[in-house]
């Protein structure tokens, strides 16, 4: 029996699997690494946090997105953008170099097992581990507007859904949203030789300024510091004091989650988007229906004025929405049985990570509502995995584990020699 198995081989996941490794754990990270980085954003997109800001987290410190670009001859410069392809390369670098090797397994089902957990997969045996932590990124919380959920996936897709926005070259494409997704897929379109229009609910656009030299003056400095999240005493203390906010009322940590660092675009972005993306702006969809090979939406006009639009694909921009009812792969039952944090659809999580099932952690997207926006960015995986690991050896040394010694229980649900390895859809 593994002390540890990691679902998700993300920044979080990754981070994740080398604090445990360090720690003498034996764990298990599973998942494809970085897949949401290398399979579901469009080449050409930009890494919109600065690069100092987006390193995946060793207990060491040695594994930086810097030190992999140093040794590539490669820039990751204050105020200069990196293209998403190199972030995810260095993602895989980290995997190589920083913890146990990722097994590219899907996992399907994650049930309570004795005093630990039975974590199936498509391929091969069952797993048996003491404790589990779920990093599964953001693609399971996927949002679409209610309207749009009916049309078929050849009319309308999710922004997360493209690698390759070449296929829409000739096409008329309505993005929705306002944020950087959005702006940035819209500007990609039109770059590719697609006819976009952007539709937004928001009266304006917001454009993040462009960053300030990291070297200020000591007065600068004291009144709009630097962090993993911008400048800003508030955006400071959310990126460095994650155990803070969470000893906030759960009212106000779930409303500082859903409205702090809210849509915006880079400020590099904004020469490229402006002039060449035209924007509906204050309108609302509230309906949407396929007529052939194209979509009929349905809009109201900031005045009132209800729009019609035809368009050849919809691309919904429209974010994330974490939420325990979408992991499907966790048990129904023990879903179901997990305390949540205020009124909200996300878990109640101790100071280490954990839920209100003993041995059952929780890291990225989802925990945002209990430690603030910084879990919503690479920027929070280092405090996330040291916390997170901390707390799985407590909840090991409670039950009496030896941390670093696998049980009989492994190999009787798993004899055949190895780990079966395949990718995660």
């Amino acid at each position: 029996m593994d002390d540890l198995v990691v679902i998700g081989a993300g920044p979080y996941g990754l981070s994740i699997g080398a604090h445990a490794a360090a720690a003498g754990l034996d764990v298990r990270v599973l998942g494809r690494p970085m897949a949401s980085w290398r399979d579901h954003m469009p080449e050409g997109m930009f890494l919109k946090s600065e690069p100092w800001a987006s390193n995946l987290s060793d207990p060491a410190g040695r594994h930086t997105l810097a030190a992999y670009c140093a040794g590539r001859g490669l820039a990751a410069e204050h105020g200069h953008p990196l293209p998403i392809g190199t972030y995810a390369d260095y993602g895989l670098w980290f995997a190589r170099h920083s913890g146990p090797e990722v097994e590219e397994r899907t996992v399907t089902a994650v049930a309570p097992h004795g005093d630990g957990f039975r974590i199936s997969t498509l391929e091969g045996a069952p797993l048996l581990a003491r404790t589990v932590a779920l990093a599964v990124g953001m693609l399971p919380f996927r949002h679409y507007p209610r309207a749009l959920r009916p049309l078929p996936a050849e009319l309308c897709s999710h922004s997360t859904g493209h690698r390759d926005l070449a296929r829409f070259r000739g096409l008329d494409v309505t993005v929705i949203g306002g944020g950087q997704a959005a702006m940035e897929t819209a500007c990609l379109l039109a770059e590719l030789g697609a006819e976009p229009r952007l539709v937004a609910r928001a009266g304006r656009l917001n454009w993040n300024t462009p960053v300030k030299p990291l070297a200020r003056g000591l007065l600068r400095t004291l009144r709009d510091p630097h962090s993993g999240l911008g400048t800003g005493w508030r955006n400071w203390a959310y990126a460095e004091l994650p155990g803070a906010v969470r000893r906030l009322p759960a009212g106000r940590r779930e409303l500082i989650a859903a409205t702090a660092l809210g849509p915006a675009g880079a400020w590099w972005l904004r020469e490229r988007f402006e002039g060449r993306v035209p924007v509906l702006l204050g309108h609302r969809l509230h309906d949407a229906a396929a007529v052939g090979d194209r979509t009929r939406l349905a809009l109201t006009s900031a005045a009132g004025d209800p729009v019609v639009l035809d368009t050849g694909h919809v691309i919904a921009a429209t974010g994330f929405v974490p939420d325990l009812a979408r992991l499907e792969l966790l048990d129904q039952g023990l879903r179901g049985a997990l305390r949540r944090t205020g009124r909200g659809g996300t878990p109640e999580l101790s100071a280490g990570f954990e839920s209100s099932c003993p041995g059952l952690f929780f890291a990225g997207l989802v925990t945002a509502p209990s430690f603030g926006p910084s879990m919503r960015f690479v920027h929070g995986a280092g405090f996330a995995a040291g916390r997170l690991v901390r707390g799985v050896r407590r909840r090991l040394a409670g039950r009496g584990a030896q941390p670093g010694t696998s049980g009989a229980g492994a190999a009787a649900l798993a004899p055949e020699a190895g780990h079966p390895k395949s990718f995660m859809g």
